[in-house]
Parts: C-alpha cells; sequence; structure tokens
C-alpha cells in the first residue's frame, strides 16, 4: 500500500478517510488543528463527500458528532485538551449513551503548555467516564488506531477516546496506508431508547457500562496495542507509555534495552501484563506524558514493597513534556542536557504581528481608561491576550474561551468600574454569547470589546463562526442597538474610536464595542492568492 510522510495529526486524519468516515466536527485549536485541516483540504475527503466544517465550540461539536454516530455513520471529533472541558458534559453522557455507528473522540494534549493555559491529561477523562482510551506511541500507530477504534467503537457500541500530545501531533514520519473502507449507510440504533438518558434507562445502561469493563481489559490484554517486551535485567521494570516508549528506546543505540518494558498504548490497563512485570522486577519506573496517572493506580492494586518511581517520586520532573534525556538520567545514563542559553542571545518574547489590528484597539482602550484605576480588563483566549504583555500591558486576566464577558459582568456585580471585556470575534460565539446574555439580564455595567478580525487567527487563520454576524447576535441577545458601536482599528481613527469607548464606559449598562479590521496575516495572503491568481490569468 501506498507510504506517506505525516504529522501525528495527519496520520489520524487520513486514517479517518480511510475508515469510511463520514463527518469530522472540532474546533480549532493546537495541537489538535491540522486534523480537521488536513481533511479539508484532502481531495478524496471531497470526493468522499465527508462533512468537514469548523464548529462554533467543542460542545457543539461533540454532540453533532454523536447525532452522526445516532444516525450509523462514522464520526470523528477533535480538540485540544482544554477543549475536552468545553465538551465533557456530553462527552461524559455519551459513555452511557454508547455510540451507534463508530465515534472516535480525539484531544490533543499539551505538555508543557506550549500554546496552552494548562497541562491537563485527557486520559483522566476516559477514566473517569469509563471510555476506553488509546495512546500511541508513533503516527503509524495512531493511523491503525483509528481503523481499530472505529472497529472497536460498533464491536461494543461505545464512544473511544484517542489521546496525543504535542510531539505525536506535531512529529512525522512515514505511514503505510490500508485498503479504504466505503462508508458505513445509514442505520438507526436497534434500541430506540439508548440514547434517551431518562434515569431509568441512564441506570440500565450505566450497569451495563459497568459490566463491559472486562471485555474493555481484555482487549487491552490482547489487541497488541500494549505490549510485554522481555528484558534480562530484573533489577528494573519499565512502563512506558504512548510516546515515551520512544523515549526508552531512543537511550540505546541498538535499541535493545536490558529491561524488562510494558508498553501501554490502550487503556483500561492490561491488569495481567502489569502483574506480570511487578512479579518479575525488583523497582519499577513509570513513564508517563502528562499527570502520573498510571502511577497513581498501581500504588492502588499491586503488592507493597515495590519501589516504584516517576512523577510522584521526584525521579521525572512533575511538569512538563518528557524527553531522550529526562527518560535517560531516569535510567541511569548521563545528563546531556545542552548549555544554558548564553546572555548574548537577546530574548524575544512573543507579540502580536506588525499591522495587527488588535494594536490599534488596545492603544485607544489604554488611552479611554488612562483616567481610571488600573486592573479593569478582563481578556481570554486568543491572538489579543499577548497585549497583557509589554508595550501594550491591557489586559489583567486570561482564564478559558469566553471567561472576559462573564468575569467582568462578576466584577461589574462585586462594584468594580469601569469593569471591561475584550474577546475575539471566535471566540465570541465560542462561548461567550451566554455571558453576555447574562450581562444583559442582569442590566451589569460592562463595557464589551469583540475584536472581530473575520477570522480565528490564533490557530491559523481558520473560518469563524461569528463572520458577518456579531452585531446581529448582539441585538438578539437584548444589546440596546444605539451601544453596538462598530469602529474601524486604524492609526488614522485613533482620536475618534478612544472618544467612541470613552463614551460606552460611562454608560450605565451593557455596551459593545466591535473594532473591525481583517487580521493582517489573512490580509496578505488573501493578496498574495490574488496576485498569484492575476498572474495566471495574464499567462494564458
Amino acid at each position: 500500500m501506498q507510504k506517506l510522510l505525516l504529522l501525528g495529526c495527519e496520520a489520524i486524519a487520513q486514517a479517518g478517510i480511510d475508515a469510511g468516515l463520514s463527518g469530522i466536527y472540532a474546533y480549532p485549536g493546537t495541537p489538535s488543528t491540522e486534523i480537521a485541516e488536513f481533511i479539508q483540504h484532502s481531495k478524496e475527503a471531497k470526493e468522499k463527500n465527508i462533512r468537514c466544517n469548523w464548529s462554533a465550540n467543542e460542545k457543539t461539536a461533540m454532540e453533532a458528532a454523536l447525532g452522526m454516530s445516532y444516525a450509523g455513520k462514522r464520526a470523528m471529533v477533535s480538540m485540544k485538551h482544554v477543549g475536552l472541558n468545553v465538551a465533557a458534559d456530553s462527552f461524559v453522557n455519551s459513555a452511557i449513551t454508547g455510540a451507534n455507528g463508530g465515534l472516535i473522540v480525539v484531544s490533543a494534549d499539551d505538555p508543557s503548555m506550549h500554546s496552552s493555559q494548562n497541562e491537563q491529561d485527557s486520559r483522566f477523562y476516559g477514566k473517569f467516564s469509563l471510555i476506553p482510551t488509546f495512546e500511541p506511541s508513533n503516527q503509524q500507530e495512531a493511523y491503525d488506531m483509528v481503523r481499530y477504534g472505529f472497529e472497536f467503537s460498533e464491536k461494543y457500541k461505545i464512544p473511544v477516546l484517542l489521546r496525543i500530545t504535542t510531539r505525536m501531533a506535531h512529529s512525522r514520519t512515514g505511514v503505510v496506508r490500508k485498503p479504504t473502507l466505503s462508508q458505513n449507510n445509514i442505520k438507526l440504533p436497534t434500541n430506540m431508547r439508548q440514547f434517551v438518558l431518562l434515569p431509568a434507562i441512564a441506570r440500565k445502561q450505566y450497569k451495563a457500562l459497568l459490566k463491559s469493563q472486562e471485555l474493555f481489559e481484555k482487549e487491552s490484554e490482547t489487541a497488541n496495542f500494549n505490549k510485554y517486551i522481555e528484558g534480562k535485567d530484573k533489577s528494573l521494570g519499565i512502563i512506558a507509555c504512548g510516546i515515551a516508549y520512544n523515549y526508552v528506546l531512543e537511550n540505546y543505540a541498538d535499541r535493545n534495552v536490558p529491561y524488562p518494558i510494558l508498553k501501554i498504548s490502550q487503556y483500561p490497563l492490561p491488569r495481567k501484563m502489569v502483574e506480570k512485570i511487578f512479579g518479575e522486577c525488583k523497582e519499577m519506573l513509570v513513564l508517563e506524558e502528562g499527570a502520573p496517572m498510571i502511577e497513581e493506580s498501581l500504588k492502588g492494586f499491586l503488592p507493597k514493597g515495590i519501589k516504584i518511581k516517576g512523577r510522584l517520586d521526584g525521579t521525572i520532573p512533575r511538569d512538563g513534556e518528557l524527553n531522550p534525556n529526562i527518560v535517560g538520567v531516569a535510567l541511569g545514563f548521563p545528563d546531556t542536557k545542552g548549555a544554558a542559553i548564553p546572555a548574548i542571545v537577546a530574548n524575544r518574547p512573543p507579540s502580536l504581528c506588525n499591522g495587527c489590528p488588535h494594536t490599534d484597539s488596545f492603544l485607544g482602550l489604554n488611552e479611554a481608561l488612562a483616567e481610571y484605576a488600573k486592573g479593569n480588563v478582563f481578556s481570554d483566549i486568543g491572538c489579543y491576550t499577548l497585549s497583557a504583555l509589554p508595550p501594550l500591558e491591557s489586559v489583567n486576566s486570561c482564564v478559558d474561551m469566553g471567561a472576559s464577558i462573564t468575569m467582568a459582568k462578576g466584577a461589574a456585580d462585586a462594584g468594580l468600574f469601569p469593569a471591561v471585556a475584550v474577546i475575539g470575534d471566535s471566540t465570541f460565539t465560542h462561548s461567550g454569547m451566554t455571558g453576555l446574555l447574562d450581562a444583559v439580564n442582569d442590566k451589569s455595567n460592562i463595557t464589551v470589546i469583540i475584536l472581530d478580525n473575520a477570522t480565528t487567527a490564533m490557530t491559523g487563520g481558520q473560518t469563524s463562526s461569528a463572520f458577518g454576524k456579531i452585531e446581529n447576535i448582539c441585538k438578539a441577545l437584548g444589546v440596546e442597538e444605539e451601544h453596538i458601536r462598530i469602529i474601524k482599528p486604524l492609526h488614522k481613527n485613533h482620536a475618534e474610536n478612544t472618544a467612541i469607548m470613552k463614551e460606552e464606559l460611562l454608560y450605565k449598562g451593557v455596551s459593545v464595542i466591535i473594532p473591525r479590521r481583517e487580521c493582517i496575516q489573512t490580509l496578505n495572503k488573501r493578496m498574495r492568492d490574488k496576485f498569484k491568481n492575476k498572474e495566471k490569468e495574464n499567462s494564458k
């Protein structure tokens, strides 16, 4: 079969196309974005009519995917780890509804917080929900797990969670494709009450879910994603999860590790394999990307007296992603960490792009707020969060998607004045609309600035669900039309824009200001494409 050079995200996407996927639902979030984008740009996906537009947020994506599964089709939903928090209501309950067509939920975790506000480990969601979880150790395994995951999902009528991390998502290697499968036909559940979670039905299905755990564990023992690799030196046993298995191998030139290794890539844990390695080895080293989930679990069901080394005892750092050097040090190899960066190398913190419309918006806001005490501006996730840094130093919070409006509301309710919320256009339709409705209902004294750059800029310029709709949404939520102000953030308009902001700060109620100008990056791309197309026309 064809062999392709693919990122981990791309391997998952291609596997979906090859495995009979009918639709992917997603909200862009690093490091998961490339999964949906690959399908959106795939000629094969277009020919197969695979649904692949962006969703408004992760919850709507999860629920739509569950609906496609209900209809008997194979569906995938992808998001970054904090997006799983947004989708948690439907994700957790989907374990009890079960699936009909195969359903795979991909959550891309971000250890070391390269582009995230926390390091949470999605495996806990799988464990908490009693949903089988897969964690590939390489791109080929990620590809293979998608096909197996759909088969597993349909065999046991259960969604499955595919957990990857940043290095897996964004590293590239050769992947061998398998024969392409046709999409499922529409086929509704045989039990028409399966998805009706009235308490009497949910209790019955939850008992069935609990009973299925034994079958899931048996699959973990036999599916070949979990492997027990023998070793002659029993002084140490290694449990390596997902990509950590590669970090172990990289410390041995011939990849011949002297210690027994239990490679974990499928959950629940394969108890028999775990008991075997504990029975043979004097000490254990647990290597897992993220939280010490397995390390904590092992202490609960295995004999006492065996020393377990890992994140909990400090053998492995408690935070941050793993790498070959960290693993090597834990195995007794010399520390090969590079020298510190010389002081002569200038520190270059992230900043807004040159020509970014947000810069002019925040310069106006800073001047409008100059007469007030500092600490009044609430923000959330987007390019504009960089305005917290010099030279702008405009915003004072960034907690999660949509939190700017609700935090400003809470602060205003506490008596803080002025209380300003700054939110992006895509983030507004993701999770800001309900907060604005609360503020309108309570007549909270807040000023909301919705930065409209006509795209989801932070993750690469994907289509924004808010495009062309923001003022109409605000009107529908009850914001008074005369206090919905649209401005163009340009230097030449600075005095006029600042005056409008000052006016709305003084209004005792909910006001919305919409600075509207296209993202400089998408504008540049659009101009380049226009120029190329014109050149092609002229050459004909």
